[in-house]
């Protein structure tokens, strides 16, 4: 069955479809973008911190931004042939 079968009956789909639309990669760009501004200002604020505390949740969320960005950029790559 399709995607527009499942919207239709308001049931979830049973898997992420295999191939990514123009739109879907566009999506995807667009978040990559916003993870990679987010890293770059939380890793410039945690350089410029002197407190040690604010400092440490600056450099968490950075590298919280930075594992989204890796999630995002495998959903890009061809070669990403895992099943779910």
């Amino acid at each position: 069955m399709n995607a527009q079968f499942y919207q239709q009956q308001g049931q979830v789909m049973p898997e992420p479809p295999s191939v990514n639309s123009t739109k879907d990669h566009l999506y995807l760009k667009d978040a990559l973008s916003w993870e990679l501004t987010a890293m770059k200002m939380l890793h410039h604020g945690a350089r410029n911190c002197t407190d040690p505390e604010i400092r440490d949740y600056l450099n968490r969320a950075g590298q919280m931004h930075q594992m989204h960005y890796q999630i995002l950029l495998n959903h890009l790559n061809p070669a990403n042939t895992t099943s779910h």
